[in-house]
């Protein structure tokens, strides 16, 4: 029989959608990785730039493991920072920076996590007094289900860019059709959706 392990299920489920993630961005030209396509302005490169964030602080700050050492970028959350400052990238922010520090992200986040008891207690310095003593087990249920809701952002985002779907390239997760399947499904539906709706 396997025994439980909490601390490593959690972390393989939030690798699942780190890398779920990135892969998004594999063949895309830069427009296409920074270009809003929501009215809310969601592109993928501003994902990633939002989840190192997310990684940063909650797995860092919290647990008295800043990752900046002295100046912290401007796109910080800081009461200076840009409206959405996080979900952007700069024209000067490269792809390879965006991804990299998501990357060191990942390791400082590792390694907070390596040290620490699932149990052991942080404090998220921006949440209110009451609420800002929360356990490492916490936090990484929260971290993980952040980034595997922006990973499936991405996978729309993805897809109404060049149409192509799946959860990781070893392991689409969608079941066998060509394109002409594909459009005679989306039909199908277009039709019960008018059907219910009395269009």
């Amino acid at each position: 029989m396997t025994e439980p392990n909490p601390k490593a299920d959690l972390l393989r489920y939030l690798q699942d959608g780190r890398d779920a993630l990135l892969w998004k961005l594999d063949g895309l030209s830069e427009y296409d990785v920074r270009r809003p396509l929501t009215p809310t302005g969601t592109n993928l490169l501003g994902l990633v730039k939002h989840v190192a964030g997310v990684e940063l602080g909650y797995l860092g700050d919290t647990f008295g493991r800043p990752f900046f050492d002295g100046k912290v970028p401007s796109w910080w959350y800081t009461e200076g920072a840009d409206h959405n400052a996080d979900m952007w990238a700069t024209a000067d922010e490269s792809r390879e920076d965006i991804v990299g520090l998501y990357r060191r992200a990942w390791e400082h986040s590792d390694a907070t996590i390596a040290q620490l008891d699932l149990d052991s207690v942080g404090h998220v310095p921006w949440w209110p007094e009451e609420r800002r003593k929360v356990t490492l087990h916490h936090i990484m249920v929260r971290v993980l289900t952040d980034t595997q809701r922006h990973a499936g952002h991405a996978d729309i985002v993805r897809e109404l860019i060049d149409e192509s779907a799946g959860h990781l390239p070893t392991s689409d997760s969608l079941p066998p059709g060509d394109q002409f399947s594909w459009e005679e499904y989306r039909r199908r539906l277009e039709q019960v959706a008018r059907e219910a709706g009395d269009i």
